[in-house]
């Protein structure tokens, strides 16, 4: 099984990417490697890949990733150190569910598009649409 890899760089955040969804999910101590980071390299570009329209979509699919896996992990307290495992769950799980939310909102509303790639119906109501065209005609 071949292990992940674990990079950030801060001056990366501008442009959307990798290291700029490190920085949004919080998940930038790269040091440690898997012990201190929650997420591969390869996971954060798997998801971007897969929503290549939809930053928010790639980073739902990724805080879901991360609550359900956290999830199950326990508090931890030797001597003076504590662990609360959980509350970072339940951070990540609060980050979903308000962002899931936010994408709901976002998919129902309807998109208008300017492209030429993309056939436009005529809209819906328009000017003298109740107007009888044979009404005026003499016959």
């Amino acid at each position: 099984m071949a292990k992940g890899t674990y990079t950030y760089e801060p001056v990366n955040i501008s442009t959307y990417g990798k290291d700029r969804m490190r920085f949004e999910l919080g998940d930038t101590m790269i040091e440690g490697g898997s012990d201190t980071t929650a997420l591969t390299d390869e996971e954060i570009q798997a998801a971007i890949d897969t929503h290549q329209r939809s930053w928010k979509k790639a980073k739902l699919m990724l805080l879901e990733s991360l609550y359900h896996r956290f999830a199950y992990e326990v508090d931890t307290r030797t001597g003076p150190l504590s662990l609360s495992f959980h509350d970072r769950a339940k951070l990540w799980k609060e980050e979903y569910e308000k962002l899931k939310k936010e994408v709901l909102v976002q998919s129902s509303i309807p998109h208008f598009s300017n492209s030429h790639t993309v056939p436009q119906k005529p809209p819906y109501f328009y000017t003298g649409m109740q107007q009888n065209e044979r009404a005026g005609m003499n016959g």
